[in-house]
């Protein structure tokens, strides 16, 4: 019987880290399609200004402390990748009303709502699956109780301001990219015969 529910428990996780992967896909593909979208729109010489802008940005998730390349990833544990994710996403629920307010006048992006209700679904699922990792352990993640630095961020962006509306959608693409990575790896680690090199 024990057996059972371990391989039910065991189901229901790989389902769930099936499902979030497949949620960050999404939403990488969404930020993807927003900045393609977004320098559609521009002019030229807008377009040019914008690409020198970019590399020097300094994105909010940069106070997140994340694997600094392929190889400090790979050797990241399946639980530090997940509160990683967790914290990128968190980063991103207040951000990401302005997000919907920059690109819903020259975009379609659906209900402004739609981007904050995605991120705090896939947010509510990388919790499930932390607390499945932890499996009654306390969780000793110092970084729970700090504060976030982001919502002050982004309180100067103007809807109009093409600078912070092109940074916001370029840090958006750049963090979905990390979660979509490092839930990957991570959902690699849950299989004992998978190479999970990125």
């Amino acid at each position: 019987m024990v057996l059972l529910v371990n391989q039910g428990r065991a189901s229901d996780n790989q389902r769930l880290f099936n499902n979030a992967v497949i949620r960050v896909q999404h939403l990488h593909q969404l930020a993807a399609k927003m900045i393609n979208d977004f320098e559609d729109s521009l002019l030229p010489e807008e377009r040019r200004q914008l690409s020198k802008i970019f590399p020097l940005s300094f994105c909010n998730s940069d106070y997140i402390e994340a694997p600094a390349g392929k190889d400090e990833t790979q050797k990241s544990s399946m639980l530090k990748l997940l509160r990683i994710s967790f914290h990128l996403i968190e980063s991103w629920e207040f951000p990401s009303q302005s997000l919907s307010g920059t690109v819903s006048n020259s975009l379609t992006v659906g209900n402004p709502n739609q981007l904050t209700e995605k991120l705090a679904d896939l947010k509510m699922g990388i919790s499930v699956l932390i607390q499945a990792c932890l499996d009654g352990q306390p969780n000793m993640d110092d970084n729970d109780s700090l504060p976030l630095p982001f919502e002050d961020f982004y309180l100067t962006m103007g809807e109009n301001n093409l600078r912070e509306s092109f940074r916001l959608l370029a840090c958006f693409k750049k963090d979905m990219h990390k979660v979509e990575t490092y839930l990957r790896v991570a959902n690699c680690r849950r299989s004992l015969d998978s190479n999970c090199t990125l």
